[in-house]
């Protein structure tokens, strides 16, 4: 894995709050402008459905960032307890559920979190936890894990859609294709 350069400062929660709550509104957008049956397609039957997307959004909001950071700043140095995606996510069943209502769950879940994240001190965002396979991580570490990690399932989200145009595009997909680009 080729390591990015370092070119700015930490973001402040302030800005990490804002930043979730822009993932939040193009989530919000996308699930809006979709049929039930758009945010249960999948585009190959390995990728994931936009209702999965939501789904593991969910779940890592409660397991993965703000049940971590609330569970180090209740306790001195936690143990950070790991969890099987893949299992969860099949328990869950996502791609048939309803995707508005899981969009609902989902802005119930971030909107608790962004007074989490209101309620960080200086002190706190260097508060830490172990966790068993990556090690130490501290609040700061998992509030800039999160912004990249929305941004990754917003862009999943956002390939979902382009991957139901692009069939239906003709020629016009020649200016995609980036062997033929035509500026």
């Amino acid at each position: 894995m080729v390591e990015m350069s370092v070119t700015s400062d930490p973001l402040p929660p302030a800005v990490v709050a804002r930043l979730l709550r822009s993932s939040l509104a193009a989530v919000t957008a996308e699930v809006g402008a979709l049929s039930p049956a758009q945010l249960s397609w999948r585009p190959t039957p390995d990728d994931w459905c936009v209702n999965k997307v939501i789904g593991h959004l969910i779940e890592a909001e409660r397991r993965g960032f703000a049940g971590r950071i609330q569970a180090i700043v209740d306790q001195d140095q936690p143990l950070l307890e790991p969890w099987d995606q893949s299992a969860v996510a099949s328990a869950r069943r996502d791609c048939e559920r309803n995707g508005r209502e899981l969009l609902h769950e989902f802005v119930r879940e971030r909107l608790a979190s962004l007074a989490l994240i209101a309620s960080l001190t200086d002190a706190r965002l260097e508060r830490s936890g172990l966790h068993p396979t990556v090690g130490l991580l501290t609040v700061r570490d998992l509030l800039h894990e999160w912004v990249f990690h929305d941004r990754v399932h917003v862009k999943q989200i956002f390939d979902n859609v382009g991957a139901m145009a692009w069939p239906h595009m003709g020629n016009s997909r020649r200016f995609s294709q980036p062997d033929l680009l035509i500026e």
